[in-house]
């Protein structure tokens, strides 16, 4: 969300980014709504202003009126005290009669004040509506483009190995070495689901510890979060209106499951007034969900995409200075390449084009992993720096050097994603008999392991005429 002041002052970008995210918004349809709203709002509280002048001069005339009749007689005798009395009586008829038409009045001015209210609601929320769908204007350097295929590199990192042998794609593996079960997975829960066992279910896990230790050592705090959240965490994050299909819903309650723990993570402060004379560095490892609407015919083997995976997300909330978040983003970011380095992994960063960008994003990096299988770099990382358009939405707010309130900027980065992750690391690591080699960063979490054997079964032959001659 943006402040309407600015949209107003700057509807030409507003609607410019509307366009160059692909999104179906007419700012100018904002700005009626506001006037309009606006206008209702003016009206009502005209009104209500009358109403509330006419009701205590009623009072007041009440009271009077009131004291009048309390007020004991005067101790007068003769034609001077008649004629006293006569004049109070007229007194409190005036007084009387000068309220009854100010009650008129006042139901004159209810009956104009009943539709006004009516209409000033429904202007407010078709306002709240419209305000919903503002697009977050991207980054001056943000790469103008419609889709993924328009992302620009910036940088790639690791060799992408040649081998001399005949590469198994990471559903092969998985099978081989007893890690992934697919097939089971789909009878159980359905399609994109899957079962991981084993040495597979070990590296699942292995991989969000490296990430979360990697991460508690540069001064994250770890949170263990709640998997659903209501709807207005979802609206305050930025993921609805517009992901509402993409999100599991619970049925019969106003509660969703969380595709990404930045949603509660950011959440946790909603209409707080923080600290943030330092940089806030919030950390959680969660399943997460999601539907993959519009994904049918995409992707369908293997772990690529699911419904059900494990996320481990960096959130950061600070100063409402774009250079200081700029710098974080470049700091989460490097995290999770570090992290790759560590895994021994090949990958490019791109930066991601306004046309593959979100409503709520000023600026976008996504990591992308080599995948034998793909012959293609996959999409295993992004960091986003989304200004103050989440704090706004949740009320999230420090106050400045001055002791002014100021909303926060919030950034958020995937650590790792698994089973995904799995996808290069099993490709990359293998070895021609089937063996898996496992990353030093990765073996105090496996038990020391240094590699995965294969079974001897599934051995090449030359592998096997070199271990048993004949």
């Amino acid at each position: 969300m943006l402040d309407m002041k600015w949209i107003r002052e700057n509807k030409e970008l507003v609607q410019q980014a509307a366009e160059r995210k692909g999104l179906n918004f007419d700012v100018q349809q904002l700005l009626e709504a506001d006037t309009r709203r606006r206008e209702l709002q003016q009206q009502a509280d005209q009104l209500r202003q009358e109403r509330n002048t006419h009701s205590q001069r009623i009072a007041k005339l009440m009271q009077s009126v009131k004291a009048r009749r309390e007020k004991p007689r005067a101790a007068q005798g003769g034609e001077q005290g008649e004629a006293t009395e006569q004049n109070k009586a007229t007194e409190k008829d005036k007084a009387t009669e000068q309220a009854e038409q100010l009650k008129q009045t006042v139901a004159k001015i209810n009956e104009q004040l009943k539709p006004c209210e009516e209409q000033l609601l429904e202007a407010e929320q078709r306002f709240r509506q419209l305000m919903l769908e503002v697009p977050n204007p991207p980054s001056p350097d943000t790469p103008i483009g419609k889709s993924d295929a328009d992302n620009v590199e910036i940088r790639r990192m690791g060799s992408i190995p040649a081998p001399s042998f005949a590469l198994r794609d990471h559903v092969e593996l998985g099978e081989l070495h007893g890690m992934i079960d697919i097939s089971r997975g789909v009878r159980t829960a359905g399609s994109r689901s899957y079962y991981l066992k084993g040495a597979g279910a070990l590296l699942h896990r292995a991989v969000q510890q490296l990430a979360l230790d990697y991460l508690l050592e540069r001064g994250f705090t770890l949170l263990d979060v709640p998997l659903m959240v209501r709807e207005e965490a979802m609206y305050n994050t930025g993921y609805f209106p517009s992901g509402t299909d993409s999100a599991y819903r619970i049925d019969g309650e106003n509660r969703w499951l969380i595709g990404t723990s930045e949603v509660p993570l950011v959440a946790y402060y909603d209409n707080e007034i923080v600290d943030a004379a330092e940089p806030i560095r919030l950390t959680a490892a969660t399943a997460c969900f999601r539907s993959e609407v519009g994904s049918a015919g995409r992707d369908v083997r293997g772990l690529y995409r699911v419904h059900q995976f494990a996320k481990v997300e960096q959130v950061v909330l600070c100063e409402a200075d774009p250079d200081l978040s700029e710098a974080l983003l470049h700091e989460i970011t490097a995290n999770a390449e570090q992290l790759l380095q560590l895994l021994e992994l090949p990958y490019r960063v791109v930066a991601v084009c306004t046309g593959d960008m979100s409503q709520k994003n000023v600026k976008q990096f996504d990591i992308e992993t080599w995948m034998p299988s793909r012959q293609a770099y996959g999409e295993t990382h992004s960091s986003s720096n989304v200004h103050d358009f989440q704090a706004r939405r949740s009320n999230i707010r420090y106050r400045d050097a001055e002791g002014k309130l100021r909303y926060c900027h919030t950034l958020n980065n995937t650590a790792v994603a698994t089973p995904r992750i799995l996808i290069p690391l099993l490709e990359n690591h293998q070895l021609e008999d089937g063996s898996i080699y496992i990353p030093a960063a990765l073996r105090p979490y496996m038990s020391g392991l240094e590699t995965l054997q294969a079974p001897i079964t599934y051995m090449a032959e030359s592998a096997q005429e070199q271990l048993f001659p004949k």
